[in-house]
């Protein structure tokens, strides 16, 4: 047998593979077979790396805005033009259908265009005569090293939250993809080099946990941005704060619908399959939980199992609705909740390892499941499952469905479904979740608000992208300022430029 192509590291505009001799394999989860091997950092390549990065900062930070936003509109332009070659690789190497990768990519291109106003975003404050000759200035300027590091569920979109804002405010920065799904970094990384970059200011390193920890221990590396479970997120949290670095680490999720009576069912089932059931489940923003203000539950169930009646499952080169899980470790994790649930005593409306599936039978298939009557102590409904599982919890009240939402360990994304304004207008205020939809269940903020949670989804902080991107990836600066004598710069008739 052949020997599969493997992943390189980008370090310093080039392709650099590892020489560790520790590989972890790349599968194509639509036909459960390895595809590829992606090398994985040590010590060595995780320094060359960041060293990479901390040379390039020296030029980098003192380029001009103007410059670095004409590269950042240059990418704006190749990423655009090239969607169907990153979707394509999105969906061979996670599985997620061809349309949801390229609105993947399109959320990820928002950023990127966010971080083409970031002369705007820059702009310090200025007070004159605050005492007798002395003015008040405020600078925002660059932190140095950065590194991002991030999940299998978004390859394209979470690194992209992080590395066009850093290097836009003048960073250099080192992403530490998910070993499951790494080339879509790399290729992110050599577009941007053929947009104008100069090389070791993006930079892509392979690794596990031990590069993980290599980033968090490394003393040229000032601030670290991550997504992934609440374990890990707590971990990279404390251990790189407790490094000095500046930490932003977004956890995971257990996101509730609130169902009033009410509510539009055939608005709400639509929502619930589109929440519950893209990407096969595997988004921190999906909704898994249903919360139904009785009597609407069984109406409810009704309308949403006829709809994944209707949902085709397969591979997402051919046009089905939902594909594959990432990993058959993952699937059977996911499918277990199936049996968990019913030992519980919940009902297993719909169960998914029973799906008709268009599409190899060695992929790494799990089936829309829906699951009523579930109890809020059943790990069903406390854990984050991240797969294709929808739980009903049944409610008498408003008061009682908000105090189960805000009694849960996360607190990331959250909607109601209602016609009442009023409600709404309650529900806004009193949930303790940091993205709330009204009438709208997947809530991610447009790339010029800021994306993060409360409690246990999210430490740090400072939230992701938007103006809050642009304070974690810069420090200000106060200047009190006295000038006795005036000066200039002679005379120039010439137009400014850059």
């Amino acid at each position: 047998m052949a020997q599969l192509p493997t992943i390189a590291h980008f370090i310093d505009g080039q392709l650099i593979e590892s020489k560790s001799g520790d590989f972890s394999p790349v599968y194509d989860p639509a036909l459960g077979v390895q595809i590829r091997q992606v090398g994985l950092a040590n010590q060595a390549e995780v320094d060359l790396a960041v060293a990479a990065a901390k040379k390039a900062f020296d030029s980098w930070s003192k380029v001009s805005l103007t410059k670095r936003q004409n590269i950042l509109f240059a990418y704006r332009e190749i990423l655009n033009a090239k969607r169907d070659e990153l979707a394509a690789l999105i969906n061979e190497e996670h599985g997620k259908t061809i349309a949801d990768a390229h609105g993947e990519i399109m959320r990820g291109i928002e950023v990127v265009e966010f971080a083409t106003g970031i002369a705007h975003q820059l702009k310090g404050s200025y007070s004159e005569s605050v005492s007798t000759d002395i003015d008040v200035y405020s600078l925002r300027q660059p932190l140095g090293v950065v590194a991002a590091i991030s999940p299998f569920n978004f390859p394209a979109m979470v690194p992209m939250w992080f590395y066009p804002i850093a290097i836009a405010a003048g960073n250099t920065v080192v992403v530490k993809p998910s070993e499951k799904n790494p080339s879509v970094v790399v290729w992110l990384a050599e577009q941007f080099k053929l947009a104008g970059l100069p090389d070791g200011v993006l930079n892509v390193l392979h690794g596990n946990k031990f590069a993980v920890d290599a980033l968090l221990e490394h003393a040229d590396v000032k601030a670290i941005s991550f997504v992934g479970s609440t374990p890990i997120a707590k971990y990279v949290y404390e251990r790189g704060t407790a490094n000095g670095k500046r930490v932003q680490a977004l956890g995971g999720a257990k996101n509730h619908m609130l169902v009033l009576p009410d509510a539009d069912l055939e608005l709400v089932a639509d929502s619930a399959i589109n929440a519950g059931f893209g990407s096969a489940g595997e988004r921190c923003m999906a909704i898994s939980v249903v919360v139904a203000v009785e009597p609407v539950a069984d109406a409810l169930i009704g309308k949403i199992t006829e709809r994944i009646s209707r949902l085709t499952i397969g591979d997402g080169r051919q046009g089905c609705d939902m594909g594959p899980l990432v990993s058959r470790e993952h699937r059977d994790r996911v499918a277990s909740y199936i049996d968990i649930a019913t030992a519980d005593g919940a009902t297993v409306v719909v169960d998914g390892r029973n799906a008709n599936v268009q599409g190899d039978a060695n992929g790494f298939w799990l089936g829309p499941t829906l699951i009523d009557n579930v109890k809020t102590s059943s790990r069903v409904y406390t854990d984050e499952i991240f797969g294709p599982v929808l739980a009903i919890v049944r409610v008498k009240s408003y008061d009682e469905g908000l105090a189960i939402i805000n009694a849960g360990a996360f607190g990331n994304g959250t909607a109601i479904f209602t016609n009442d304004g009023g409600a709404a207008r309650r529900f806004q205020s009193q949930v303790e979740v940091g993205m709330i939809g009204i009438n709208v269940p997947i809530p991610v903020p447009v790339s010029y608000y800021s994306f993060g949670g409360f409690k246990g989804s999210s430490f740090g902080d400072l939230k992701a992208h938007g103006p809050q991107g642009v304070l974690f990836f810069t420090r200000e600066k106060t200047v009190t300022s006295r000038w006795l004598d005036p000066s200039h710069g002679g005379i120039n008739l010439g137009f400014p430029q850059n």
